[in-house]
């Protein structure tokens, strides 16, 4: 296995147009965008496309990959590869999660909804590797998996005594409210201290603009620019 060092000398390579250098980088994660396609086998499409699939990602996160993500080369692969997959996927038909990746991603999603209720944050990558006892790669997977199509019938809990999804689903308004929510929460993270800061105050805990200006020792004329951006970004982004 290379190290961590040597994989970005071959980054830069690859990126260069170093075809050997690019070679190397595929010989050594050969068995990790198999690892990743083996979700997907006996699905209707054959293993050899499914390969050559999965090699298209990854030559796009050789391509895309910048230093300054602070995250493991393979790490940011397997999503890119994932997402190479799905997009086949979409444009040929739609295919089925396994039910053992279901269940482990269900475990997954109980086990970040517990940490952010007990500490406030989600747990890293690989936390829930850790807690779980399996590689990075298989956690980033697990957890892409849930993004995926799936049926209504399929069971909530981990054995076939589950409610099925569909004895779950809460109403049309509640969903959609739920999705309103996590969507600007995401826009707001987005956002610099500053402008968090303002949105907190201004729309969070109902102080004016001259309130929200005298807490952070500007004018009012400042904060009412500063809050007509915010809320460009979040209808440009909404």
């Amino acid at each position: 296995m290379l190290k961590r060092e040597q994989i970005l000398d071959y980054i830069r390579l690859a990126k260069k147009g170093d075809d050997n250098a690019k070679n190397i980088l595929f010989e050594n994660n050969a068995p990790l965008i198999k690892s990743v396609i083996r979700h997907f086998q006996n699905k209707g499409i054959e293993y050899e496309d499914l390969f050559q699939i999965g090699c298209i990602g990854f030559v796009k996160a050789i391509n895309n990959f910048d230093e300054s993500f602070n995250v493991q080369f393979s790490t940011y692969t397997v999503p890119m590869i994932i997402g190479e997959i799905k997009r086949y996927i979409r444009d040929n038909g739609a295919i089925k999660v396994s039910r053992g990746l279901k269940i482990l991603a269900n475990k997954i999603n109980k086990f970040v909804a517990s940490k952010q209720t007990i500490n406030g944050e989600s747990p890293t990558i690989l936390e829930i590797a850790s807690q779980f006892k399996i590689s990075q790669e298989e956690v980033v997977i697990a957890m892409d998996s849930s993004k995926m199509p799936i049926s209504i019938h399929d069971k909530f809990e981990d054995d076939d005594e589950g409610q099925e999804l569909i004895e779950k689903i809460p109403s049309i308004d509640i969903e959609q409210k739920n999705i309103d929510r996590i969507h600007l929460q995401n826009i707001i993270e987005k956002l610099n201290a500053k402008e968090q800061k303002i949105v907190a105050l201004r729309f969070f805990r109902d102080k004016t603009q001259s309130e929200v200006a005298k807490c952070l020792g500007v004018s009012q004329v400042q904060i009412s620019r500063i809050e007509s951006k915010i809320l460009d970004k979040i209808r440009l982004n909404y």
